[in-house]
């Protein structure tokens, strides 16, 4: 198992200042967030692309991939790629994160290209469903 399921991060969001709904602290991690259920995890991927589109300004999956796995760190290039094509967005589609349409297959390529295995469409549903109530 992929170290971002086995911390139920699918999108292995680092360690930060930053706390999210779900977050198991201290993470037993020493990079990564570790969180109580896989559906914490995703409502978590879906607050950080909401704030990178209200925050700064990020509305497109090149500009939001750019940010997640920034090219200090990332092959970002394949990154976009990647999750263009299982996306099936255009690298610089303008995204709504208010959309499930738009959100939900966002996290589900990103957390295939951190983890090399689909989504866990349950978990990621119900990630969605925390995230819309706050």
């Amino acid at each position: 198992m992929s170290r971002g399921l086995s911390n139920c991060n699918p999108g292995n969001i680092r360690r930060s200042a930053t706390r999210f709904q779900g977050e198991v602290r201290p993470s037993r991690d020493p990079a990564f967030k570790q969180f109580s259920s896989l559906a914490w995890g995703y409502r978590a991927i879906f607050v950080l692309l909401n704030t990178y589109w209200r925050k700064y300004g990020l509305r497109t999956p090149r500009e939001v991939i750019t940010r997640w796995a920034p090219p200090s760190e990332n092959h970002t290039e394949n990154y976009i790629c990647a999750v263009c094509a299982r996306t099936g967005f255009a690298p610089d589609q303008v995204l709504d994160t208010g959309r499930k349409e738009d959100m939900v297959p966002l996290a589900a390529a990103i957390s295939w290209v951190e983890n090399g295995v689909a989504a866990d469409e349950k978990a990621l549903q119900a990630g969605w469903v925390l995230f819309t109530r706050g």
